[in-house]
């Protein structure tokens, strides 16, 4: 992280936890906060799960979940691209999420900036989960725009 972006992470989750209810009803945490780039995580909880369990007998978390996170951290990560982040709003005007495959532990997601306009912004967002097998594997994939409201 840069000196820019000390205690920035501190800051979000903070806010998160103070004024965010939602998100953080869903526990979310955040890890790393650097320019361009956000990365969110929301822990496995089976109030968060569907109600079919996978093969494995884990229910798998709701496809709503992911939507969320990479909603947020792509907004979120476009704040650091802004000349003054909290000054200015972000409202997402369009999102798109693919799934890839069930998630049956934590979320994390991270949101790389491909463009900060004058008056909008487009964020890329991976979505991982743990698997039994393998580590890590990508569960969900998303793109959003965003109208960023720069101070004037």
């Amino acid at each position: 992280m840069t000196d820019e972006f000390d205690g920035l992470e501190t800051f979000l989750q903070e806010y998160i936890d103070d004024y965010h209810e939602f998100l953080s009803w869903l526990g979310a945490t955040v890890d790393d906060v650097d320019q361009g780039t956000m990365t969110m995580t929301v822990p496995y909880d089976e109030k968060l799960t569907n109600v079919r369990p996978t093969a494995d007998g884990t229910p798998d978390i709701h496809g709503g979940v992911a939507a969320t996170l990479v909603d947020t951290v792509g907004g979120l990560a476009l704040r650091t691209e802004l000349e003054e982040p909290f000054a200015a709003g972000v409202a997402t005007i369009n999102l798109n999420v693919n799934y890839l495959r069930p998630a049956t532990g934590d979320l994390t997601a991270t949101a790389t900036v491909i463009r900060a306009g004058s008056s909008v912004g487009v964020s890329e967002v991976v979505v991982e989960s743990p698997t039994p097998d393998d580590g890590p594997k990508e569960v969900a994939i998303g793109q959003g725009a965003y109208r960023l409201f720069r101070e004037d």
